[in-house]
């Protein structure tokens, strides 16, 4: 509360000061911006080209980044958290027979991990929230969100909490650790994207749709650099969870977040979950938590890029398979999925996630549930829930949505990620095997859910998997097709309904949150010598021009690399709080654009082919030698996971180089000393020959806005040489010539 009541009141003033400057309206994410600028928002950035300091009002972590960050944060020598901050528990419990036994299989592998963040949080005066108490976007949205805020979080779809009008960041653990050590958040001035929503939605139609659309017409890499600001009289018609949907599956499209303007669906959920003072006070001030009037008139003369939706029109969409910006009708998904050779007969449903597992989400599900029980039919495929949170849980158990599902087949997951993140200890399905399944999460990348390359991985809405669960294949559009009964009727399924919000409220309460004491500076940190999930981590070595010297390709890759393919998560998820074993896992899934392997690459030492990554890295690291990753576009798209940077540090990467990079990943190598360049003539990728020796030459002069020669000795002893370009402003190259973030930090304080 004590937020809102501080930033409120000064947030009039300063906009009309900005707004004068300026000369025209402010948009809904510049007010925020402006509001939150560590200089009181005196200056007046440039879009996507200015440095800003900006000041967060709390920061998330989720426990499979919480590690790295607080392990990181310990050696910053401060005492407390700055902000405040929680842990999230959700990321490792694994799903497979059901929540109570996956949530006591959980407890007792990850129990030295879970110790730890307890541990950690209670010494540094964090809040943790243990196991199984809910998917932490869920709970940010339920507990801390608020209208007109600022927060990062580890984890890309931080974006959530826009659903509540709150600028929210996902970010690396290293940007999480400068922020509880009372720095400011480093950001590139964002562009600006206005989607104007008209209408309102209809029949099958969802807040799914809403964001598959903007996802059709920007791709995965549209939003880059970008804020997605939705504007408009058809925001209203959109609860606040449907607004946190698609937001939260904004971090598909790479924009830096998504935020709609503050309404009174907004304020109903706030006084819904227990914060009608803090609802009370945004409607105090709501002039200040949308975008200006004149804004709204003139959209064009406001934002970067302007896209148009009317909610009237749309249809059920689905997106996939590998990727989320392939999209069409539900109506069409059938007959494309014939001519390309899909397999049609569904082998999983599964429906929740941090995405799609509000009230109204299962309130939906579960009315298509009611029908097909009423006519005997139940699910033909595995189907699988994972609620959003205890009070989801709890609440939808009491109103009937649980049992609904329950039965027509569900399985009851715990409240946690599972198979959304790749925790899915999945039966019946060998690795290689073709099949499909169909989900309402947010990503499809290839062996994402189960490990298994050869799965069809489709997204939709949580009503049209339930849908497609009851027909048991691809080709089946609810508006129009029937399902046939065991007696032989004809099912005509109607379209969904439900509430917004639980007419006789939550089931409240903070089961699962443990508050930090008073004072735990006495508490020391849960790491046990020799474990294989923890390990303390020792400081980067700086950076020297010679350490950028005849560096070979340890891969060049071709075509999508996601943070996925970089360091994956599923059952390496245990070792994300132990930098050494995490990085055996490190670019397994990149495809080599040299032999069209993947995870396999050259050793120019020995001359030998085929070896194994992370292997041909140690080799590398033992004698001494840097190496390049050289890649492809949108480079490191997908999860915030600083995994992804780090392992390569860890192994001796010197630079990575591409044709562009999505905004985490860049920033995650920047923070952990490894230079990402991109190629000033995206063509000059094809001149790299795998047995090349890349020399960049200017380090020592390294300076914002001034490209790099990079030098290719080929093995025939011919030579060439390309411009390459780096974002990096001043800081960031202190931090690359410190070797790390952090040793800047710590460089600062013993200077003090």
């Amino acid at each position: 509360m004590s937020q809102p009541q501080d930033l409120y009141p000064r947030l009039a003033s300063l906009h009309a000061s900005v707004r004068e400057r300026l000369g025209r309206g402010l948009t809904l994410a510049e007010k925020i911006l402006y509001a939150h600028l560590a200089d009181g928002g005196a200056s007046d950035p440039a879009r996507g080209q200015s440095y800003v300091d900006l000041t967060p009002d709390r920061v998330a972590l989720q426990d499979a980044t919480a590690q790295m960050a607080l392990l990181q944060f310990s050696l910053t020598g401060r005492d407390q958290v700055a902000v405040p901050t929680t842990v999230h528990c959700d990321h490792l419990i694994r799903a497979h027979q059901g929540a109570a036994e996956d949530l006591s299989v959980a407890n007792h592998e990850n129990h030295e991990v879970y110790e730890f963040l307890k541990t950690a949080a209670a010494r540094y005066g964090a809040g943790f929230w243990e196991p199984g108490a809910g998917i932490i976007h869920q709970v940010v949205l339920e507990n801390y969100a608020f209208p007109g805020g600022l927060m990062i979080g580890t984890d890309s779809h931080t974006p959530n909490a826009g659903g509540l009008g709150m600028l929210a960041i996902g970010v690396g653990g290293a940007d999480a650790m400068e922020v509880m050590a009372d720095l400011p958040f480093g950001l590139r001035w964002p562009k600006l994207i206005g989607v104007h929503l008209t209408g309102s939605l209809d029949g099958w139609s969802s807040a799914k749709d809403v964001i598959l659309k903007v996802l059709e017409q920007l791709t995965v890499k549209g939003g880059t650099g970008a804020i997605v600001e939705y504007f408009g009289e058809g925001t209203a018609s959109l609860s606040a969870t449907g607004k946190a949907t698609i937001c939260n599956m904004g971090a598909e499209h790479g924009a830096t977040t998504s935020v709609f303007p503050y309404d009174e669906a907004m304020g109903r959920y706030l006084r819904a979950t227990r914060r009608g003072d803090v609802a009370d006070l945004a409607d105090a001030h709501a002039a200040e938590l949308r975008a200006d009037d004149a804004v709204l008139a003139h959209p064009a003369q406001h934002y970067d890029e302007v896209l148009e939706i009317d909610l009237s029109a749309l249809v059920p969409l689905i997106v996939g398979p590998h990727t989320p910006d392939r999209v069409r009708p539900l109506a069409d998904l059938g007959a494309e999925a014939t001519r390309e050779g899909w397999p049609l007969e569904l082998g999983a449903a599964l429906i929740g996630s941090c995405t799609n597992s509000s009230y109204e989400d299962m309130e939906r599900a579960a009315s298509v549930a009611r029908q097909a029980a009423e006519q005997g039919l139940t699910s033909k495929v595995p189907l699988m829930v994972s609620p959003g949170s205890n009070t989801i849980d709890d609440t939808i158990r009491r109103d009937g949505q649980m049992q609904a599902l329950q039965s027509i087949g569900a399985t009851v997951l715990a409240n946690a990620c599972g198979p959304c993140i790749g925790q899915w200890q999945r039966e019946g399905v060998s690795k290689g095997e073709a099949n499909s399944i169909v989900t309402s999460f947010n990503r499809n990348f290839s062996g994402r859910n189960d490990a298994n390359t050869a799965t069809c991985a489709f997204i939709t809405s949580p009503e049209a998997v339930i849908a497609l669960a009851l027909a048991g294949r691809l080709d089946f559009d609810p508006r129009n097709d029937s399902i046939t009964t065991s007696d032989g009727n004809e099912v005509r399924l109607s379209p969904p309904s439900g509430d917004e919000l639980p007419s006789a409220g939550f089931v409240q309460g903070d089961r699962g949150y443990v508050a930090p004491p008073a004072d735990g500076t006495g508490i020391e940190l849960a790491v046990a010598p020799g474990s294989k999930r923890l390990q303390l981590l020792t400081p980067f070595e700086p950076t020297s021009a010679e350490q950028f010297r005849s560096l070979p390709v340890l891969i060049k890759v071709s075509g999508k690399c996601t943070t996925d393919h970089i360091s994956a998560a599923g059952p390496w998820l245990r070792f994300r709080g132990h930098l050494q074993n995490i990085s055996d896992n490190m670019l397994l899934g990149a495809h080599n654009a040299f032999t069209g392997e993947t995870g396999k690459g050259k050793d120019l030492l020995s001359g030998e082919s085929g070896v194994v990554l992370p292997e041909l890295a140690k080799r590398y690291k033992a004698a001494g030698q840097g190496w390049i990753v050289v890649g492809d576009g949108n480079y490191g798209e997908g999860s915030s996971r600083e995994h992804a940077a780090m392992c390569p540090r860890f192994l001796g990467a010197r630079a990575v180089l591409v044709r562009s990079f999505a905004r985490i990943h860049e920033t995650n190598l920047k923070k952990q000393g490894v230079l990402p360049l991109t190629f000033v003539d995206p063509s000059s990728w094809e001149r790299v020959r795998e047995d090349d020796r890349v020399s960049i030459e200017g380090i020592d002069e390294l300076a914002p806005g001034q490209d790099l020669t990079l030098v290719l000795e080929h093995a025939d002893g011919s030579s060439e040489s390309f411009a390459a370009r780096h974002s990096m402003n001043p800081l960031q190259i202190e931090w690359f010539r410190a070797g790390s973030a952090l040793n800047h930090l710590r460089r600062g304080d013993l200077a003090l």
